[in-house]
């Protein structure tokens, strides 16, 4: 039926061409963006989803940094200590070599004194400078704490966030500290290993017993700082590997958070061509139901 009042084909026209647009605004606000998730409207369950993951990321991105500063301080350190033990010609393993030349009888003591005396004053130094972003564990004083924790991971089950770290106990790689505690300024029996001198020492029996004395002490502190080397060269994998753990985690969860939001845009593309040839054919379809009206008119003249 023909009505002046209503025109049902021009509301039908219009009823599609409206939807038609509102379809073609969504999916180029996808193509522009590059997701179909972009807000909370859009699918309020995956929007949330997506945002806590974003979270995790982030302090997954914090651990990532975290652990960069964790390894630059560990190397520093594992370096430093692997200078102080030395080889044949310098550390800990020289001065270990020129006590036991010092047992021989007639030989010239004070002159392997300067030898040792300067030997002793590298350690020292080698020690002072293994200093990374004011953080130094082989020489430390009444602040340095006694243990240090290097994050290492972040996980988050539900609501709850767990954070995890590698525990670093300072006294293990602690040549030398403001109380003379250290591994190398520790007094044992007469002298620490900081202050051996033998420059005065004779071949008499009770100077050779010094000797032996000092060289066990020397000894003991080769295995002592072997150790905290191993120990550091051990948390420099860990490091390492959580390390390309947690970048190939956030990954990962980029991977699933683009699952989840992100537009296919060979799709979005294919639609929004679909879309725009709907709108024009609503817009002739709105034009032609319009026409209609002209033509009532037209049975009146």
């Amino acid at each position: 039926m023909s009505s002046l009042l209503t025109n049902s084909s021009a509301m039908t026209a219009l009823q599609t061409l409206r939807s038609v647009s509102s379809q073609l605004s969504t999916t180029q606000t996808r193509i522009s963006t590059g997701q179909r998730v972009a807000t909370a409207s859009d699918n309020a369950a995956y929007w949330s989803i997506a945002t806590s993951m974003r979270a995790d990321n982030a302090a997954l991105s914090a651990v990532s940094d975290s652990l960069g500063l964790s390894a630059a301080t560990v190397d520093t350190e594992y370096t430093a200590l692997n200078k102080v033990l030395g080889d044949s010609n310098s550390g800990l393993t020289k001065l270990q070599s020129l006590l036991v030349e010092a047992k021989t009888a007639g030989i010239d003591r004070s002159k392997i004194q300067s030898e040792i005396t300067q030997i002793q004053q590298d350690m020292k130094n080698v020690a002072s400078a293994a200093t990374f972003n004011g953080v130094n564990w082989l020489s430390t004083t009444a602040t340095t704490p006694a243990t240090v924790n290097l994050v290492s991971s972040f996980s988050r089950v539900g609501a709850t966030p767990t954070t995890g770290s590698i525990t670093v106990t300072v006294a293990n790689y602690s040549l030398y500290t403001s109380t003379t505690s250290g591994i190398l300024d520790t007094v044992s029996g007469s002298a620490s290993v900081d202050t051996i001198n033998i420059g005065a020492l004779t071949d008499s029996a009770a100077d050779q017993t010094t000797l032996d004395g000092y060289i066990a002490q020397v000894t003991a502190a080769i295995g002592t700082v072997s150790s905290g080397a191993a120990n550091l060269g051990a948390i420099k994998n860990r490091i390492s590997n959580n390390s390309e753990f947690v970048k190939s985690l956030m990954d990962s969860v980029d991977r699933g958070i683009g699952q989840l939001v992100d537009a296919d845009m060979n799709q979005e593309s294919t639609r929004l061509a679909a879309l725009q040839v709907q709108q024009q054919l609503g817009v002739q379809a709105l034009s032609i139901a319009n026409n209609n009206s002209q033509s009532i008119l037209s049975l009146f003249r």
